[in-house]
């Protein structure tokens, strides 16, 4: 049912609906493309309001993206990771022709204290192969049982004198990291340099060429190399470096990457997603990368968005493929001891949508359940009490050295010793290796599970993504490569 029509002055249409469900098309694969979609894509901008007890969703313009770069075949989203997920249905014969889930800015944003005293405004993007004829785009946000409902319809005609099919202009200069075949057959990765000025731009190249290494270095990225082309974007910045405001540095890049999202000082993004957007379009792309010029260490990584990594860090490699873990597949935090910016500590927790992350609430139902060793018991025992107990003299430490404002190489220095700690306390444990229910994972140390001891979404340590986090990477590998 829709409840109100929020313009109809204008040749597209966005209406709020209620919490409806939609059926997938039935009797076939999936939709043919050359029916539904030309060779284009479509991006949908649009904002996104609200605070901790409503949001709204107001359509901004409907632009091209250049070339289509995705898969012609898996047109519909089977995975479904994500804290959103959008629907695109032929408006005339209400068929389901393109689906994917994501999260977003917003949606991180709305877990912060800071939403329950005021509201803010995220610009966000769909994207999705241009439509021969009108469609309506359903956006679905997840209940707490973890079903997507939809909280709003836009209704657009890609004829319509406001939608705006001219190609956009390409900003930067783009070169190329791997090429294995056309856009449509493999996954897409653009890598973007901010805070690089131009005399700095060969130090980008060779910053790309090793965080790219690194990533392929680890499973399952390594063993499917050949499914990925990888494109870079030089835009070179005036100054060396982007903003650090805890720290008073301030610029204006190219794209506004910057530290300190949502006040918390090491979380690295950007809030201009039209700008992203702009410069992105330049290739073709599924994902996404943001090289940012600095030493401080930080990142961040959305699913199906964005994300970000300082690339001169110590740990740069590390947070790198950590961050894309998120952006890529949709991996949870597996951490549960370092401050973040969300609000943490309830009593119970819904079934997670991260496929790494479980709540646990019927262990016969394990959702990773298949992997887990016969004799491995549910929860799995580890040495929490001991790790928790390390954890909090490495916080008190580094609360020490926020306080005095110490050096990054004394951060550093801190993480190196944590890390070779770490990995001799946690191998040394009797699961350790085998898939299982381990407490404490999200930021949570109680109520939530993680399916190994340990992995790169849970430590710095030099061990790759378990097996549950690269079965997730496959998936996502899987849905656009077609196979």
């Amino acid at each position: 049912m829709r409840a109100r029509v929020l313009s109809t002055t204008i040749p597209f249409v966005l209406l709020l609906v209620a919490a409806v469900g939609f059926p997938p098309p039935s009797g076939q694969d999936g939709p043919d493309f050359e029916r539904y979609f030309r060779d284009k894509t479509m991006r949908v901008y649009y904002y996104h309001t609200g605070d901790a007890t409503q949001e709204i969703i107001s359509l901004e313009r409907v632009v091209s993206d250049g070339p289509w770069a995705g898969s012609r075949r898996r047109l519909l989203d089977d995975v479904e990771y994500g804290k959103y997920l959008f629907e695109v249905f032929d408006l005339e014969g209400d068929e389901l022709v393109y689906s994917r889930g994501f999260a977003s800015l917003y949606g991180e944003w709305e877990t912060t204290a800071e939403a329950r005293s005021m509201q803010r405004t995220y610009h966000e993007t769909l994207r999705f192969p241009w439509p021969l004829k009108p469609v309506r785009i359903v956006l679905k946000k997840r209940d707490n049982q973890n079903v997507f409902r939809a909280i709003a319809e836009i209704e657009v005609d890609p004829a319509a004198r406001g939608v705006n099919p001219a190609d956009p202009p390409g900003l930067g200069e783009v070169w190329t990291l791997i090429e294995n075949g056309p856009p449509g057959e493999k996954v897409d990765i653009v890598l973007l340099g901010e805070g690089y000025t131009q005399e700095e731009l060969p130090k980008f190249h060779g910053d790309a060429q090793r965080l790219l290494d690194e990533l392929f270095a680890v499973e399952p990225f390594r063993s499917r190399k050949s499914d990925f082309n990888v494109r870079a974007i030089d835009l070179p910045a005036a100054e060396s470096g982007v903003s650090r405001p805890h720290a008073g540095v301030y610029r204006r890049n190219p794209v506004g990457a910057q530290y300190s999202i949502f006040d918390s000082e090491r979380y690295l993004l950007t809030y201009d997603n039209r700008t992203l957007r702009d410069v992105l379009s330049a290739v073709p792309y599924e994902f996404m990368a943001i090289l940012v010029n600095e030493k401080q260490y930080g990142g961040g990584g959305i699913y199906g968005s964005q994300m970000a990594t300082a690339v001169d860090s110590d740990f740069s490699d590390y947070v790198f493929v950590h961050e894309f873990g998120h952006h890529f597949a949709g991996l949870g935090d597996e951490y549960y001891t370092s401050d973040v910016a969300y609000e943490t500590g309830g009593e119970s927790h819904p079934e997670p949508w991260e496929p790494n992350i479980t709540a646990l609430h019927d262990p016969g139902s394990l959702k990773w359940g298949d992997l887990v060793e016969a004799g491995t018991p549910i929860p799995t025992p580890w040495g929490k009490t001991e790790y928790e107990e390390h954890a909090r003299r490495i916080r008190e430490r580094r609360g020490e050295l926020i306080e005095r404002q110490a050096t990054e190489a004394e951060f550093d220095a801190l993480f190196h010793e944590q890390r070779e700690l770490e990995s001799e306390l946690l191998s040394s444990m009797e699961y350790y290796g085998r898939v299982g229910a381990f407490e404490g994972a999200a930021y949570e140390p109680r109520g939530l599970y993680r399916p190994e001891i340990d992995c790169k979404m849970f430590s710095r340590n030099k061990v790759g993504f378990c097996r549950v986090c690269q079965r997730a990477i496959n998936r996502v590998i899987d849905l656009y490569v077609g196979k």
